[in-house]
């Protein structure tokens, strides 16, 4: 036999009233600190646009147990796949200069290199990303959870963004008999996932 949705709720008021009938100065205080630790997980949201300025969609960021939860929402793009990551600056200038090398411009290089990038090659940055795969009706979603970085590892004192890049990102996996020689210098550094097609200022 179901129990209505009234019987519930007087159920819970009950049981919270008795609750607190009963609970001294520490059980108040374990309260408290419970009701702050959740909201601790809350986490950032960066929201996507093209170098025209047109919303492309969002990708949000909350802790979990396992680490930090990734989820992308888009729409508008050509079906496929496209390479995705977190960029060490916050800014996504449309027309803007690299942070390393002023002399190179185009769109959003004001975002740097990706997140961690001067201390490994791609695809073992922290920002790196699985790539982001769109519909045949421009729409994507992604899902995934990584540990290379935590919700407040993205609010450093030049923030962070999120890039979609015009291609699919080939991590670097490049086999030996197409390169002898291995993954040249584009390829560890991007995953030859091409331009920057969108950008978001994780807020």
């Amino acid at each position: 036999m179901r129990r209505s949705g009234l019987t519930g709720a007087l159920v819970g008021a009950a049981a919270l009233a008795l609750t607190g009938c009963g609970a001294g100065a520490d059980e108040e205080a374990v309260v408290e600190e419970t009701s702050a630790a959740a909201g601790a997980g809350v986490g950032s949201t960066a929201t996507l646009q093209d170098a025209e300025g047109g919303d492309v969609g969002t990708v949000s960021f909350s802790e979990v147990s396992a680490g930090t939860e990734v989820v992308a929402e888009v729409q508008g793009l050509e079906p496929g796949f496209y390479g995705l990551h977190v960029h060490g600056t916050g800014l996504c200038e449309p027309d803007s200069a690299a942070p390393d090398d002023p002399g190179s411009t185009g769109a959003f290089l004001s975002a740097g290199g990706h997140l961690g990038g001067d201390e490994a090659e791609h695809p073992q940055h922290a920002g790196d990303l699985p790539s982001l795969y769109v519909t045949e009706g421009g729409l994507g979603h992604l899902t995934t959870v990584t540990d290379r970085f935590a919700v407040q590892d993205l609010a450093d004192d030049d923030g962070s963004a999120v890039m979609i890049h015009s291609g699919p990102d080939n991590y670097a996996n490049i086999p030996e008999r197409y390169a002898p020689d291995g993954p040249d210098e584009v390829t560890l550094g991007t995953g030859d996932a091409g331009s920057r097609l969108a950008c978001g200022v994780v807020e």
